[in-house]
C-alpha cells in the first residue's frame, strides 16, 4: 500500500499583543518607528534646550528611558506626577510607595533614589568649604534639596567656623509629620564639641508652607540664648518647604 506524506502540522499562529502602557516591550513598541522618533525628539530637545524646555514628565520620561528601554513609558510619566504632585516628589518619594505603582520595578526606584542622592551631593557641593553666608542662594538650593520634600520634620545645623565655612552638615532630630523635639543644650554642646562658633539652624514643614510657627521662633530664641554667653552666634534658622523657604534673619525675628 503506497504511504502518502502526512501534511506538516501548522505552528502557531502570530499574534500582535495591544499597546499596553507599560508593556511597550510586549507590545513590541521598540520596533515602532514613531516612538523611537519621539525618544529622540525628546533627548535632542534636552539636549539643545536644557532640562527647563521640558516639563516634568517629559524629564521623568528620560529617566524611565534608562530602566524600561523598550517601552512606551510617557503614561507611566505622566501617572508618577500625577501621583506624587512633581519631579522633585517623585524623586523624594519613599522606595516603598515607587513600587507600589504599576510598572515601577526595583531597578526604576532604585534609579529615582540614585538621582535624589546626587541631587543633594551635587547641592552640598556648591557651598563646600567657601564662606556659606557669601553664598547664600547655593545654601538655599542645598538645604531645599536635602529636606524640603521630606514627609516627617527634620531639624538640621550647619557648623561654621570664624570664617564662615563649613565645618559639619548635621541632622541632629528626626520626628512626625508636624513636629521635631529640639534640646538646646545639646545643640549648643555639639557646637562646642566642633569648635563651631557660628550656627545655621535649618528644619523643613512637611505641610510645604515653611512660615515660622510660634514654637519655632521660641525654641529659635532659646537657642540663641543659651548660645550667646558662649561665644556661638546663630546666623540664621532656615525653614525649607516645597512652596519656598523663610529666613528668620530675613523676617527680622533674629
Amino acid at each position: 500500500m503506497p504511504q502518502t506524506k502526512s501534511s506538516p502540522k501548522p505552528g502557531p499562529k502570530a499574534s500582535i499583543a495591544p499597546a499596553l502602557p507599560g508593556l511597550g516591550e510586549a507590545a513590541g513598541v521598540a520596533d515602532d518607528p514613531h516612538y523611537l522618533g519621539h525618544r529622540a525628539r525628546l533627548k535632542a530637545r534636552f539636549l539643545d534646550g536644557g532640562p527647563e524646555s521640558l516639563p516634568d514628565y517629559e524629564l521623568m520620561e528620560l529617566v524611565l528611558f534608562r530602566t524600561l528601554p523598550r517601552a512606551d513609558v510617557k503614561p507611566l510619566a505622566k501617572q508618577l506626577i500625577s501621583t506624587f504632585g512633581s519631579f522633585a516628589d517623585v524623586l523624594a518619594a519613599p522606595y516603598e510607595r515607587l513600587v507600589e505603582i504599576k510598572g515601577i520595578k526595583d531597578a526604576t526606584a532604585t534609579d529615582f533614589k540614585v538621582i535624589e542622592a546626587a541631587a543633594r551631593r551635587f547641592a552640598k557641593g556648591a557651598i563646600g568649604k567657601r564662606p556659606v553666608l557669601s553664598s547664600w542662594s547655593a545654601l538655599i538650593d542645598y538645604c531645599r534639596t536635602a529636606m524640603a520634600f521630606d514627609d516627617r520634620e527634620r531639624f538640621r545645623i550647619l557648623f561654621l567656623d570664624k570664617k564662615n565655612a563649613l565645618i559639619a552638615d548635621e541632622v541632629q532630630q528626626t520626628g512626625t509629620i508636624d513636629h521635631t523635639p529640639v534640646y538646646p543644650r545639646e545643640v549648643v554642646r555639639r557646637a562646642l564639641e566642633l569648635r563651631a562658633t557660628a550656627l545655621i539652624l535649618v528644619h523643613n514643614h512637611p505641610s510645604g508652607d515653611p512660615t515660622p510657627s510660634r514654637a519655632d521662633i521660641e525654641m529659635t530664641r532659646t537657642i540663641v540664648e543659651v548660645a550667646k554667653p558662649l561665644g556661638i552666634a546663630i546666623h540664621d534658622h532656615v525653614i525649607v518647604g516645597r512652596d519656598g523657604h523663610a529666613s528668620f534673619r530675613g523676617l527680622k525675628l533674629l
